[in-house]
């Protein structure tokens, strides 16, 4: 026996009223990739949201209709989120600069004075 609704979409699927629910099949369930979008070229990808799909495919297809269509984009990539990896918080002394590779961090060359006392200079 069939349900009959009053949807009639809901009729014409045929659902039979005493099928019993189980246990779902492997792959029965959809992937989840994060989407990456560049609006430009030349600039980075930034992280725009996350679609689900079969495969990496469909997935970009999918972040295509969902992030790209109506913003400007030149190029997406999508990535399963089950592989995208992440330093924990704790560990936060594996980005700490060795005192002697100091020349590699703009910040250590103290230079804002100089060009404040230029602007200065050049106002008056």
């Amino acid at each position: 026996m069939t349900i009959k609704s009053l949807d009639p979409r809901v009729t014409r699927a045929n659902i039979d009223i005493e099928a019993k629910i189980g246990h779902q099949e492997n792959l029965d369930q959809l992937q989840t990739y994060e989407v990456f979008a560049q609006a430009k070229r030349g600039t980075h990808h930034m992280h725009v949201g996350s679609v689900h799909a079969p495969n990496s495919e469909l997935a970009l297809m999918f972040g295509k209709e969902q992030y790209a269509r109506r913003g400007t984009c030149v190029n997406l990539w999508v990535a399963k989120t089950s592989d995208i990896s992440a330093t924990e918080y704790a560990d936060d002394d594996i980005f700490e600069l060795t005192s002697d590779k100091f020349h590699r961090d703009p910040e250590s060359y103290k230079v804002m004075d100089r060009i404040k006392a230029y602007k200065e200079r050049q106002v008056k």
